[in-house]
This record gives C-alpha cells, structure tokens and sequence, in this order.
C-alpha cells in the first residue's frame, strides 16, 4: 500500500513574462515504510516539492494523497490538524524553542495538540536519540548533533507516518551526519515510518531504499540503492 502518492504537481510562481515554473507535473509514489531520498542542484525545485508534500504550499495544478486522503480537499482548520498528526518535520536549522529544554522541545507537538505526552514513548525516543542525560538542557547548551537529535525526537513524538527532512545534516560534520542519519533510519524502521528527505550529499542519498532528482522541475526516478 502506498502511504504516499503525488499526482501531477505542478507549481507556477509569478504571471506573464516573469512566471517561474518551479515543478512540472510531477508524480511519483511512496509505499509505508520505504526511505526516499530527493537530490538536486540549488533552485531545482526539490524545496518546492517538499513544501507541497508537506502542505506547507499549495500547488498550481494536482494532488497530493496521504493515506487515501487528498490533503488538498481539506479546509485550512483540517488540513493544519492532519499535517500536526501525521507529518513529522526535520529542518536544516534544527528550528527548537531556546527558551524550551530537551523534553518540553520533542513533547511540544503533542502539547500543540492538546493532547497529554506518552511517558513512555517519551522515555524509549530519550533513550533511543541518546538524549536522557540532556533532557534539562537547553538548545544552548547542546552540540549542533544532539540539537539535530531532539529536532528527531519532536518529528517523532506525535507518532507521524511521514517524515519529511530538509537538509537535516545540512550543518554538520561528517560524523555527526553520519550519528543523525543512522539514528533517523532506525528510528523509522523501529516505528514503521516513512522518510522523504532532501539532501545535496550523495554519500547520504545513498543511504536511502530509493532516490529520485529533481532538475529543472522535473522529477526522475533513479532507483532504488539496494535491494
């Protein structure tokens, strides 16, 4: 069964002479559990692409299915709901509350929510991310990894069955990228999720079940890494 499915996406930027066409008719579908990674050049549109998966911008023309549901058909108030629970967000710049320490940072979807954390589940995602010893540390006090960690934790606590990540090693070191990648995709198989995640390294890129370019707008499939 496919989890995701993306249906003829295209997104048009501007009017007349000045329009940018940053995704043309893309379409390409994800089955639950499976970790795809999306690479291009700078400006390429795999950003773009993202941002629509993730409903955090609306597409000129197409669709895009989660879990049978069309996520565009849904009004503002349902669609913000439905991406709080089931679309985990890792970014580049980590993106926690300063003021927040370790464990009010990854519970803070939930509380979003309204809803009451999982101790339990908490425990297990401190233990796995190797962060119990941090759970009262502020960001400011942690290294730009275990920032990246608790940034996985918060993608995780609300039990999402899509992860999107945006250059989720983007500002670290080879190590550390290397620590957060492992982590991501264990975590994943662990919880049976899926992973859609840009990246401009190809070493990472290979990392994935599959990955697909994006060039120009236009998506290519390239296959899967392994079997």
């Amino acid at each position: 069964m496919n989890l995701l499915e993306v249906n003829n996406i295209s997104k048009t930027y501007g009017k007349g002479e000045t329009a940018v066409q940053a995704l043309k008719r893309v379409s390409f579908s994800v089955p639950k559990g499976e970790y795809v990674a999306i690479v291009g050049e700078s400006g390429s549109g795999k950003s773009t692409l993202l941002n629509m998966i993730g409903a955090l911008d609306t597409p000129s023309s197409g669709n895009v299915m989660i879990g049978g549901k069309d996520i565009f058909s849904m009004n503002d108030r349902s669609l913000t709901i439905f991406r709080r629970r089931n679309i985990g967000f890792i970014f580049q710049a980590f993106n926690l509350i300063p003021e927040l320490t370790v464990e009010q940072n990854i519970i803070f979807p939930v509380l979003l929510d309204y809803q009451k954390p999982d101790k339990k589940y908490l425990e297990e995602l401190l233990n796995v991310l190797n962060l119990k010893e941090r759970r009262n540390h502020l960001p400011n006090q942690l290294s730009g990894g275990q920032q990246q960690r608790v940034a996985i934790g918060r993608a995780l606590i609300t039990r999402p069955s899509l992860i999107l990540a945006d250059e989720p090693t983007g500002n670290l070191d080879t190590q550390n990228s290397s620590e957060v990648i492992t982590l991501l995709k264990e975590a994943s198989k662990k919880y049976e999720q899926t992973i859609i995640m840009i990246t401009h390294n190809r070493s990472i890129a290979l990392t994935a079940d599959r990955v697909l370019q994006v060039s120009d707008g236009v998506l290519t499939d390239l296959g899967r890494c392994r079997e």
